[in-house]
């Protein structure tokens, strides 16, 4: 924005603690206000005016004293600091005759006196400003204009400008009256012969925070972006934008930062127009809001489009209408309607654009997750809408949370997920008498134990949190080696899978770190094999009764160890079973032929090719709930080890039996075998039956329940 003032007011501000450099990063309140009027059209300069300012405690620190010259009495008898900036604005005006349009315009040393001590103590105090104290001159920046080359910005002040444009200032003054002079020298030397410099491109101070989406696509710069830590739950992103007042945060710049939970954990990414902004926000480090102080610290773009960004052009849309409020309902029921959803906010908050300004957010499936994101036109409009926290829609309350642009991309880029194994059908097959298999050998299932499995960990845990809990031991984990494991509801389990270099430091790995202690909580650590991971990591269980496999693997036709031929994959009518049971020709059409397939083997060992760097791998299954089967007329009911015509089958393999007391607890016996063998479900010895140990009935009860569910639970 270009301007043409007719007026600099040269503004210069003092707190009642540090200054200079240092002026507003300890959050100290103003206590004085000092300016003088430079007119740019004859180049002469009016009187110094001051105003004192009473701050809520009168309590001066020694530098701020001998600078200053300052007394708590004088300051005691002083106006507020909202009096004070109406008798600023009224003598302002009338020394310059405003009425009579002549324009003005403030000019300060820096950044500091507007963005870092007038505004953010007049937004912690709820005192609006006046107009003219949103645009303003940076005093250094012109004189940066004139001199590119004297030095660099950071080291500029008053001192050197005025010896390097050999201004003489009368020192007697006192120290405020002394920078004022100072700075109107250096602006009527640049506004001057032989200089000449026009005052013509303000800087700006945003009134308002803008939301906005931002794309994942958008390149953000590194230096532009702060992570903020403490913030109260209820926090939104306009008190996120308001505790940065003063300060330029960029269209769709504040994101708030949800947990495993999908709730706020108290951070927020703030992104600003630039490096300069950014850190005058670090110098806000321990600033309060409310009664808690925030943390501030550096971040990076990546971590911004992380939280904030998104491809969805549905959200997209959503989110393109601009100055809209949005609202969070949880725990709608799976059947709400667009139409339930208006009924329920009508008549005192309407919704915007009616049934356009509802998102659903849905598992990638289709499904309902219970939660839509609701757009109202105003503050009024939400309020009103907030009112209605936990009141009843259909048989359900619902949980309304005021919510930002960055929230909705991080909840819908959560759900939208797809998991990394796909939902297996339901399986039909109980009606089919199971086949004997060969199970495979002991290192077929073990094979080598060179990874570590990590349980109790705290639900917060991170991978930064893991490579501090092994200490030296993290040199030894392979690149993208740390696997973290979600239940089916995508929230952490409390396991984890590490996969070492070797099996001797997977093995002292275990030893050295077992039962350490992270975040009160002590963490046991064992060693495990790649092929066992794999199965937990599809969805299985690792117990100490043993490897139970993923939902999609409990059943199975034909053991992994048997092929059919590749022209005989389906079984026609009559045909044999590989375990020399015979399928009745009038049951034969009961049973879809893409289950009596040959089934597909186990996925291979995880592999991931060497890097430099380590990140997180998060391995989600969306387990699809068995129902109840009906019963088909015509069909006949068997019990396990029996075939359909009711004659009893024993099966063997390699001179051992095998008897069915539960769908997934399986006991062995031996005949004449020596050595150890192990089942893809299971890590057993010969001679040891699978069971619960040290488990009571209700328990085992409980764990097989678990099992049958496809719940992985913690072991």
């Amino acid at each position: 924005m270009t301007v043409n003032p007719e007026y600099l007011v040269l503004l210069f501000t003092t707190t009642s603690g540090a200054s200079g450099d240092l002026l507003g990063s300890d959050e100290k309140e103003i206590i004085q206000l000092v300016w003088q009027v430079l007119n740019l059209g004859n180049k002469t300069t009016g009187a110094v005016n001051e105003v004192l300012v009473k701050p809520e405690s009168v309590e001066l620190t020694e530098d701020c004293r001998e600078a200053s010259g300052l007394s708590e009495e004088a300051l005691s008898a002083a106006a507020p600091l909202e009096q004070a900036l109406s008798q600023f604005n009224e003598r302002l005006q009338s020394e310059i005759s405003t009425s009579s349009g002549n324009s003005f315009c403030l000019c300060t040393d820096g950044q500091l006196h507007l963005r870092q001590v007038l505004h953010p103590e007049a937004s912690s105090k709820n005192i609006p400003l006046p107009e003219c104290f949103f645009s303003f001159f940076d005093l250094r920046k012109e004189f940066k204009k004139h001199v590119p080359s004297a030095a660099d910005l950071k080291d500029l002040d008053l001192k050197f400008m005025t010896d390097y444009l050999n201004v003489k200032v009368d020192s007697v003054n006192n120290f405020t009256a002394l920078k004022i002079q100072q700075m109107s020298s250096i602006a009527l030397a640049l506004v001057s012969e032989p200089v000449c410099q026009l005052f013509s491109c303000p800087e700006k101070v945003n009134e308002k925070f803008e939301t906005g989406t931002c794309s994942k696509m958008e390149r953000i710069d590194d230096n532009t972006v702060i992570r903020a830590r403490g913030l109260p739950w209820q926090s939104s992103d306009q008190d996120v934008a308001r505790f940065f007042r003063g300060l330029n945060i960029a269209k769709g710049g504040a994101a708030l930062c949800l947990n495993a939970q999908g709730r706020r954990n108290g951070e927020a990414l703030v992104r600003f127009e630039s490096e300069e902004h950014r850190d005058l926000a670090l110098q806000r480090h321990k600033h309060h809001m409310g009664s808690r102080y925030i943390e501030v610290y550096k971040a990076t773009g990546e971590d911004f489009l992380k939280i904030a960004g998104g491809t969805s052009n549905e959200v997209a849309k959503f989110l393109s209408r601009e100055n809209q409020v949005i609202v969070r309902m949880r725990g709608l029921p799976f059947t709400a309607t667009a139409e339930q959803v208006l009924q329920f906010f009508a008549p005192s908050c309407p919704v915007t654009d009616g049934t356009e300004g509802i998102l659903f957010v849905r598992f990638p499936d289709g499904r309902p997750t219970g939660d839509a994101f609701v757009l109202f036109s105003c503050d009024e409009y939400a309020e009103n809408a907030l009112k209605k926290h936990k009141e009843i829609l259909g048989k359900r309350y619902i949980e309304l949370f005021k919510s930002t642009a960055a929230e909705v991309q991080q909840v819908l880029n959560r759900y939208s997920s797809v998991p990394l194994i796909p939902v297996a059908p339901s399986p039909i097959l109980p009606l089919v008498a199971q086949p004997a298999f060969v199970p495979p050998t002991i290192a077929a299932i073990h094979g080598t134990r060179d990874c570590l499995r990590l349980r109790g960990l705290p639900y917060d845990a991170t991978v930064q949190d893991i490579l501090l809990f092994l200490g030296e031991y993290t040199a030894d984990i392979k690149p993208h080696g740390v696997h973290m494991v979600l239940n089916q509801q995508g929230r952490p389990s409390g396991d984890a899978f590490i996969q070492m270099r070797s099996v001797e430091r997977a093995h002292a790995t275990a030893q050295r770190c077992h039962k350490r202690s992270m975040k009160e909580r002590y963490v046991e650590v064992f060693a495990c094999s790649a092929q066992e991971m794999n199965v937990v990591l599809m969805g299985g269980s690792l117990s100490r009764s043993g490897l139970s496999p993923p939902p999609c693997k409990l059943r199975r036709l034909s053991p992994a160890s048997y092929s059919f031929p590749p022209a005989g994959a389906v079984l026609p009518a009559g045909a044999v079973l590989p375990t020399g049971a015979v399928l009745p020709v009038e049951a034969a059409g009961l049973y879809p032929s893409q289950f009596l397939l040959s089934p597909r083997p186990m996925a291979p060992a995880t592999f991931y090719p060497a890097n430099n760097q380590m990140y997180i791998n998060y391995t989600a299954y969306y387990p699809r709930v068995m129902g109840n089967l009906e019963p088909i007329p015509g069909s006949m009911g068997h019990k396990a080890g029996y075939p359909l015509d009711g004659v009893p089958i024993h099966h063997r393999a390699q001179s051992h039996t095998q008897s069915h007391t539960h769908p997934h607890t399986h006991s062995y016996t031996t005949d004449t075998l020596d050595m150890p063998i192990s089942l893809p479900c299971m890590s057993l010895d010969w001679g040891r039956k699978m069971e619960y140990p040290e488990e009571t009935p209700a328990a085992r009860g409980k764990h097989a329940n678990s099992a049958h569910t496809g719940q992985r639970g913690e072991n």
